[in-house]
């Protein structure tokens, strides 16, 4: 077996990188159980744990590059083992030696354009604001109610791009003073930190902390979960201050302090998921079903998994950029959930669900029909 990295090494970095929890597994087997990955190919987090115990991990292998950072299975560890940290760490020696096998090489160009352009899909980096064009929208400055942080998938993908209009036309018709920082806003970092790419993490928060401060932004309001988790619970590392929402959230204000108005109606069958990163991350779950169900005429039903339950998309942890496929996707078992929930409409609040589910929508059988939509669409089409 070739680990690529010393024995030592492996044991050292997972330590260092706070993932010394590894020691706790009596194997059990819990996170297999639960792991999303078992509903479509068997895959085991209790063996990476297992061999990264005694410093046997398989570098060049792509099992250490399934984990989508679900937060399934450290919910359910009876010996508080936290897998994502332990999964994390041995992928930055991935990163250290170069090492991306198989499906998991499109890592290397994300890093490239992460790099050259502050954003993973590749855009130019003076275009990040063009979809908002044809709007009124302002650059953020110092006393503005908040900066709109948009994010790389909504400033630069075209079905994304439509959900930052929507974002910024419910702003508009509350009457919020709110900017955008444009070509001065970087990728948050999240995911591309799940990679093991600790370096290029800390460029890209420094880039946008340091435009936080030099813009005197104090309230942030973003659409993705992972821009969400990043800003409130990484970027406090390097010891700054600023008030994030999540989108829904905010939205949910508006409409419950009078300022936005729900006077239309959506007489749609819908469904709600629960993105990873807002839900099991963050404890997200109620405003959004809140939000919704203030909307005349629509129906809500729940799918199978649900909550702290929901099924993952497979796009967290950097596989959205990674090659999955497409036997092996989640997101096919989950439209198909919806389907099965009597859904016409699957919503949700994250940019890599939705381009992941709306892939999946396509390859439903014959009959059956499905809607993907971001709750800012829902809601702008109920005004």
């Amino acid at each position: 077996m070739d680990t690529v990295a010393p024995e030592k090494e492996i044991i050292e970095v997972i330590k260092e990188q706070g993932g010394d929890s590894f020691k706790y597994c009596y194997q059990c087997g819990r996170c297999d159980v639960v792991c999303p990955w078992n509903r479509v190919r068997d895959f085991s987090m209790r063996k990476i744990i297992r061999q990264a115990t005694f410093g046997l991990t398989e570098i060049e292998q792509e099992e250490m590059w399934r984990c989508t950072t679900c937060k399934t299975c450290v919910d359910n560890c009876p010996r508080g083992v936290d897998q994502i940290t332990a999964g994390v760490a041995l992928r930055k020696l991935g990163a250290e030696y170069d090492v991306y096998p198989g499906n998991v090489g499109p890592i290397q160009t994300v890093v490239a354009n992460l790099t050259s352009e502050g954003n993973s899909l590749g855009g130019d980096k003076e275009m990040r604001a063009e979809w908002a064009k044809d709007l009124p929208v302002k650059t953020y400055t110092e006393g503005m109610e908040v900066l709109y942080f948009t994010g790389c998938y909504l400033s630069y993908d075209p079905r994304m791009r439509k959900v930052a209009v929507a974002t910024a036309t419910l702003l508009n018709k509350a009457g919020v003073d709110f900017g955008i920082l444009g070509s001065k806003e970087s990728c948050c970092g999240e995911s591309i930190r799940k990679t093991g790419n600790e370096d290029l993490f800390k460029r890209l928060a420094k880039e946008n902390i340091k435009e936080f401060i030099d813009h005197g932004v104090k309230k942030v309001v973003v659409s993705s979960p992972h821009c969400y988790h990043s800003f409130k619970n990484e970027y406090p590392e390097f010891m700054v201050n600023f008030e994030v929402i999540f989108i829904s959230q905010y939205i949910n204000e508006l409409v419950n302090s009078g300022r936005l108005k729900l006077t239309g109606e959506y007489a749609r069958k819908v469904t709600y998921h629960d993105p990873c990163y807002l839900g099991r991350h963050n404890g997200i779950y109620d405003e959004p079903r809140e939000l919704l169900q203030q909307v005349t005429g629509l129906e809500m039903s729940e799918m199978v998994d649900s909550r702290e339950k929901s099924l993952c998309c497979g796009g967290g942890g950097g596989r959205i950029w990674m090659e999955t496929p497409k036997e092996d996707r989640f997101s096919d078992l989950r439209v198909r959930q919806a389907v099965d929930a009597g859904a016409e409409v699957l919503v949700t609040s994250c940019p890599y669900c939705i381009t992941n589910f709306t892939d999946s929508s396509l390859d439903l059988d014959e009959g059956d029909t499905l809607e993907i939509k971001d709750i800012t669409e829902i809601i702008l089409e109920a005004l």
